[in-house]
């Protein structure tokens, strides 16, 4: 299972719900590594997706405390154990996409992040990620060059969990 998102300098991934940056070769990215795949994600995530409608190509499973919700096309867990229970956590195409609290409850359970850190901080940012840089299970593993787009600089990292 792997973790993948974009935050800026500060760690931050999102505000008012909504991701902080859209960069088309980050999009572009994201939906190659994880067509295919599973995807988990919590239900305000969801919301924040065009339409709130579940990826396609993908296996949907979206984590909410709320027992009445539904949505077609998505698998829903009422926990972040029932949400691993469903999926083979050693599996590589297995996707964590956030939210905060996903993702802080399922990153130790990750074998990579796949992270685009965007050279930018935004003000007012309300969601961050850990710092993986001063965890020490985290190690980078790669890094692209920078890449500039309508005058935002961001590069790729990959990180590879030291304890799986």
């Amino acid at each position: 299972m792997n973790a993948i998102l974009s935050a800026a300098q500060d760690w931050a991934i999102g505000k008012d719900n909504h991701l902080l940056f859209h960069l088309k070769e980050d999009m572009r990215r994201f939906r190659v590594l994880t067509t295919g795949g599973t995807v988990i994600m919590g239900r305000r995530t969801l919301e924040s997706l065009p339409g709130e409608k579940p990826l396609p190509k993908r296996r949907n499973i979206i984590v909410t405390h709320d027992r009445q919700f539904t949505r077609e096309g998505a698998e829903v867990a009422h926990s972040v154990d029932a949400a691993l229970n469903m999926v083979d956590t050693t599996a590589d195409d297995v996707w964590v996409m956030g939210g905060g609290s996903i993702y802080a409850s399922m990153l130790s359970r990750c074998k990579k992040v796949f992270l685009t850190r965007v050279d930018a901080t935004v003000e007012g940012a309300d969601t961050f990620f850990p710092n993986l840089d001063k965890l020490s299970c985290w190690k980078i593993v790669s890094q692209s060059e920078p890449i500039v787009e309508d005058g935002v600089s961001y590069r790729f990292f990959e990180y590879r969990n030291r304890n799986l």
